[in-house]
């Protein structure tokens, strides 16, 4: 496949994707994730070649997300320094490598452009590339080597100090999309609600569940790995009613530390359309909104 429309980023959440490209292989796990830029040709297979006789089906799932104006980059580190979040080297590019290969059934290329799939034969490999030259080219990155940012006096940090990658909008400070994690970390603040506070704004947030429990939906069955929600521009939203009342008593002042999770945030200040075939998918949880039920006023007369 080749996307003339714009660039992937792709978030395994299941199973081991092999990502073949003009510019050599990756192999990109769960918590690992991969972007391949517009017009990168590239294929995907989720079990090794060596073991393509095998007959066991290997499961795999995941989220992508595609912005068609401009690259992911770095944020803006600012006082922050040069240190910090995700660094520069700790993210890896394919190592060089070409196939020539014909075959006889022909290779098949599905392009992408303007939101339709067009299909093109050809009698040899794509990728048939021996060497490339600049710096663009696909790329994958551990997210267990972020180092986060967090509150050590107190207040809530914003969220985009989880900011993995971003996509600027012409617009300072403002993004078409950001890429946001939330690792295993320590919280340590004193006199502060640490969990996100209840909140609404211009950017619109999908969430997404890679391993463990996502500390802000901890009700039982309310964010399950491989789930999603999504909330829009403007919308207000927080955490469930059992991840507020936990971090609300008194033993919860203590220094925690977060293990076996990770979760992540696709965010844009545009507005995302949802497909009507999303909108009538079965496994939709339609009583999600149940999560704050018994939200209670804590002022005091």
């Amino acid at each position: 496949m080749a996307n003339a429309d714009g660039d992937f980023l792709i978030v395994p959440q299941q199973g081991t994707l092999f990502i073949t490209t003009e510019f050599g292989k990756m192999e990109v796990k769960p918590c690992e994730i991969a972007v391949i830029q517009r017009g990168i040709r590239f294929s995907v297979a989720i079990e090794e070649e060596e073991d393509s006789h095998s007959t066991a089906n290997q499961p795999a799932r995941g989220y992508v997300l595609e912005i068609y104006n401009g690259h992911f980059q770095l944020p803006d580190l600012g006082p922050i320094g040069s240190n910090g979040l995700a660094n520069p080297r700790d993210f890896q590019t394919p190592v060089a490598w070409y196939e020539d290969r014909p075959c006889e059934n022909h290779f098949t290329v599905i392009h992408k452009l303007e939101g339709q799939l067009f299909a093109a034969s050809q009698p040899f490999s794509p990728f048939n590339v021996v060497a490339w030259h600049g710096n663009y080219a696909p790329y994958k990155y551990n997210l267990n080597k972020f180092c986060p940012m967090n509150a050590v006096a107190f207040d809530h940090p914003d969220p985009s100090i989880f900011t993995v990658l971003t996509c600027p909008s012409a617009i300072p400070g403002t993004a078409l999309a950001d890429f946001v994690i939330f690792p295993p970390r320590w919280t340590v603040a004193d006199h502060t609600f640490r969990l996100p506070y209840y909140h609404r704004n211009t950017m619109s947030e999908f969430m997404g569940l890679i391993k463990g429990v996502y500390d802000a939906k901890t009700d039982p069955g309310a964010f399950k790995p491989g789930g999603a929600s999504l909330h829009l521009c403007m919308t207000p939203h927080g955490p469930d009613t059992t991840s507020f009342e936990a971090a609300i008593k008194a033993e919860a002042e203590g220094p925690r530390q977060l293990t076996d999770t990770m979760a992540f945030m696709f965010e844009t200040s545009l507005v995302p359309r949802v497909t009507a075939h999303a909108l009538g998918a079965p496994n939709i949880d339609r009583n999600y909104y149940q999560c704050w039920y018994g939200l209670k006023s804590h002022f005091k007369g």
